[in-house]
């Protein structure tokens, strides 16, 4: 079996665009798990979810139905993010729902439903997935793991860009507190905190190229697929 290639990191730290690329490269399905999580804040957002209410979170997430279509289908290569079948891609990729997710995904109920849906869609290998706590909750036993990390300058850098590459306005000092404060809130929550996994290889993109940064995972996945 092909290994499952777990990607840590915290949001803006070139993970996504490494994942990415890696599983292009690989030939691997790639999941971005923290489109997951967007999309289930989304769904939270449309039905008026009280997040203080936690019967109401149980029976909640109890019901989600998130999963990906079919790979290379969108215009950019990627697998589009389904809510209940409906493509929310583009939907999801807001500040507002971004912060929204990182509250949402304090709550046990939602991790251990998105988890499950996860060990699911990386069973049989072959899978790049990245996310927070892939090398840690998720597939502990992932024989590739990397954690990807970033000042969080460089990282509101490059989230500035690509809010302004999409024609949202994009306001520096204001990406770079809601960074400091998402990590933060990230680290210290109580049930899956963001860490590197003991045995996961570091990998400081700050001053890389995304290309460095592909190379030196696929690197690794191949050396493991020929032991």
């Amino acid at each position: 079996m092909k290994p499952i290639v777990a990607i840590d990191g915290p949001a803006g730290s070139g993970k996504s665009t490494a994942s990415r690329g890696a599983a292009r490269e690989l030939g691997y399905l790639y999941i971005d798990t923290g489109a997951m999580y967007r999309a289930a804040a989304l769904a939270a957002q449309r039905a008026g979810l009280d997040l203080s209410d936690d019967l109401a979170v149980s029976e909640f997430c109890r019901n989600l139905d998130i999963g990906f279509g079919a790979p290379g289908s969108r215009e950019d290569g990627s697998a589009p993010v389904l809510l209940a079948g409906e493509d929310v891609s583009d939907q999801i990729r807001t500040r507002e729902i971004a912060m929204m997710a990182s509250d949402f995904s304090q709550k046990p109920a939602l991790r251990k439903r998105l988890t499950a849906i996860q060990r699911s869609l990386g069973a049989s290998g072959g899978v790049v997935m990245e996310g927070r706590d892939i090398g840690t909750v998720v597939f502990p036993e992932a024989r590739a793991k990397f954690f990807v990390s970033a000042s969080p300058a460089e990282r509101a850098r490059r989230r500035c860009e690509e809010l302004q590459a999409a024609g949202q306005e994009a306001d520096l000092g204001a990406i770079e507190r809601e960074i400091r404060a998402r990590d933060a809130q990230d680290a210290g929550r109580a049930h899956a905190p963001l860490k590197k996994a003991a045995d996961a290889e570091e990998i400081d993109s700050t001053a890389m190229s995304i290309e460095d940064v592909i190379a030196r995972i696929v690197a690794r996945v191949k050396a493991i697929e020929g032991s």
